[in-house]
Order: structure tokens, then C-alpha cells, then sequence
């Protein structure tokens, strides 16, 4: 094996994100596309699974200081321990739609987790109003003697974080392999000539697809351009993120 640090991608549960990591040193025989893993977190130790990857995403991996680690490779008391997290927080999440149902709070539950630590179980929620739920937090804390956090996120995020497939029959590209949201408006679709049919237009998440950014035509003629008729931005998943932005680009990011 390759004496320089070798990257692997590896993947947090059904509907996460693919993510870059190192391997902390060669592994013995070689690691193997849905293998699970032990990988190093801010939140201590916890489990992945290997992914393929593309070589060209190996050859731009930063800098073994800039990545995090896979540990080792995952065992029998690994699995036992996430199944333990995971039902400790089903159980956290059927408590909390009973207290929030109970104290009728304007919230959805989206999701419980609790980190690799045991130390916290984090509530992801979504509403549309400021949330008083400090009681709810004193309930969760009194039943599971452990410390509670709640995040507010958005419907994107949400969708992000259930998964689920579009309408063109695959995963949601915010589950598989985009990093961030940028705008997207319904200039994008006018551009690409769609029928302005809300239904079609709209993601699972209820907002403007994703894809209508990076669907998009430059001037150039290009498709996947990204600028529509903005000009000499060449990121290939559209304006907003930086790269390969010039000076006729809309984002305003040169």
C-alpha cells in the first residue's frame, strides 16, 4: 500500500451525506466498499460505512491535518451499540410527540439522535413561529437524565435529513452529494422555458427543486453552466459558491 495516507468516503446512516475521510493507518486486509467503520467525530467515536469513490475526489483530498480518521474497522459490540442509540432514541422521539401533543406546541418533530457519546439527545424540529419549549426541555431531561438539545431547522434541512426520492425517480441531491443550499428562484425555471406548475416545480420539501440551479444554461450556450444569461461563471453547480465565478456572474462572489 501507498505509504501517504489513503482517503475513503463513508456514509452516516441510509440518508447521509457522502463524506471524505482518512484512514489512520493501512488496514489489514484492505478496507471494502460497504464495510462498516469506526470514524473519529466531535462527538466522540461513531459508526459509517465505506462508499466507492471516484478517484478524482481522492486526488483532491486535503491535507491529512485538514481531515478526520476512520479508527477501525467496526465489530459485533459496534452494531450492539448503535441499535442501543437508535432505540433510545425512537423511545425519546414517541416521549416528545406525546409532551408536545400534550402542551399543543406550534413544532413538527423532525428528528431525535443521540450522540456517539450518550451524552445528549439532540431534537431537530421545524416550525414556523418562536417555540417556548422550555418546559418540553425540562420533561425530556426529567424522563432520560441526560442532557437535551433542541435545533430549529428548515424544510430543506428537513428534507436533507428524512431523504426520500424526487420526481425523477432517484435520491434527493441534498442527501447524496450537495454540500450546501444556494438561492434559487422562479427566474431559473422562466430561463429553462418549464411550465410555472407549482407542483412540478416544488421538491419534497415543498420549496423550488434544487435542480432548477444547476440545470441551468449560461450564455455560453453551456449547459450546466449555472449563470443563465449572467455570463462567464463556469461552477458547474451553479452561482453562489465561489468557484469559477468571473465577472459577469450574478452571485457577486468573484
Amino acid at each position: 500500500m501507498d505509504a501517504s495516507p489513503r482517503a475513503v468516503s463513508v456514509r452516516f446512516g441510509p440518508a447521509g451525506r457522502l463524506q471524505a475521510f482518512l484512514l489512520s493507518e493501512p488496514a489489514d486486509p484492505p478496507l471494502a466498499a460497504r464495510e462498516d467503520v469506526i470514524v473519529a467525530t466531535e462527538h466522540g467515536p461513531d459508526s459509517a460505512k465505506i462508499e466507492a469513490v471516484p478517484q478524482a475526489v481522492l486526488d483532491r483530498r486535503p491535507g491529512p491535518q485538514a481531515q478526520p480518521v476512520v479508527i477501525r474497522r467496526a465489530g459485533p459490540e459496534d452494531a450492539v451499540d448503535r441499535l442501543k442509540r437508535e432505540q433510545r432514541a425512537i423511545e425519546a422521539r414517541r416521549y416528545a410527540m406525546e409532551r408536545i401533543r400534550a402542551q399543543k406546541l406550534p413544532m413538527k418533530l423532525s428528528r431525535v439522535e443521540q450522540t456517539p457519546d450518550g451524552a445528549r439527545l439532540v431534537f431537530y424540529f421545524t416550525s414556523d413561529v418562536r417555540v417556548d419549549f422550555r418546559e418540553l426541555v425540562r420533561e425530556l431531561a426529567a424522563r432520560f437524565r441526560t442532557r437535551i438539545e433542541m435545533r430549529q431547522i428548515g424544510v430543506r434541512d428537513e428534507a436533507r435529513m428524512l431523504g426520500g426520492y424526487g420526481s425523477c425517480g432517484r435520491p434527493l441531491c441534498c442527501t447524496t452529494w450537495l454540500t450546501s443550499f444556494e438561492p434559487i428562484s422562479i427566474r431559473m425555471a422562466k430561463q429553462q422555458d418549464l411550465a410555472l406548475n407549482p407542483s412540478k416545480l416544488s421538491g419534497l420539501c415543498g420549496r423550488l427543486k434544487c435542480c432548477l440551479r444547476y440545470e441551468l444554461p449560461n450564455a455560453k450556450g453551456v449547459v450546466n453552466g449555472g449563470c443563465g444569461d449572467e455570463g462567464d461563471c463556469g461552477n458547474p453547480t451553479g452561482c453562489g459558491t465561489g468557484a469559477g465565478c468571473g465577472s459577469g456572474c450574478s452571485c457577486g462572489r468573484r
